[in-house]
């Protein structure tokens, strides 16, 4: 078990994380890929990229949320094939964590929690300038510490 110490440090090193730059899912899943031996924060940050922004900034399900969804995989996930017992296990657990993000953030789509009109599947790659006026109209920072924090409770 986790202690909320720890649990509020790690929730701070992903928010301060997504305030350097990183994409909502980097956040999320390098500041507790540690609990899972991946050690290397390269790594980390990398296999986490493409989540970010909605799943490659398309604005469908948060990147925050896709971080945690990484994470459950790394604790519960199965790698053997034909584990269907395993798999329903972690489907579950994914399950559980995607409903109470819902709960708590309204919705798990990229684009609703930005308060976008509707998802946008014709968006440019082109991330947007991490600038104060960016951090100040989205609530992804918060989400990014929140996921951790719903993740890490489950552990």
């Amino acid at each position: 078990m986790i202690s909320n110490d720890e649990i509020e440090a790690r929730a701070n090193r992903a928010m301060e994380l997504f305030r350097q730059g990183y994409n909502c899912s980097q956040s999320v899943f390098a500041a507790c890929a540690d609990l899972f031996a991946i050690n290397d924060q390269d790594f980390a940050l990398r296999l986490s990229a493409s989540f970010g922004g909605g799943i490659g900034r398309m604005r469908q399900t948060c990147g925050a949320a896709c971080g945690m969804f990484l994470l459950e995989g790394l604790r519960s996930g199965s790698s053997k094939q034909g584990d269907h017992e395993g798999k329903a296990a972690n489907y579950a657990n994914v399950q559980a964590l995607a409903q109470r993000f819902k709960e708590e953030n309204g919705s798990l789509i990229c684009a609703e929690l930005l308060g976008l009109a509707k998802v946008q599947t014709d968006t440019k790659p082109q991330p947007e300038q991490r600038t104060e006026q960016y951090y100040k109209k989205r609530p992804c920072v918060e989400m990014v510490g929140n996921a951790v924090k719903m993740f890490l409770v489950t552990i």
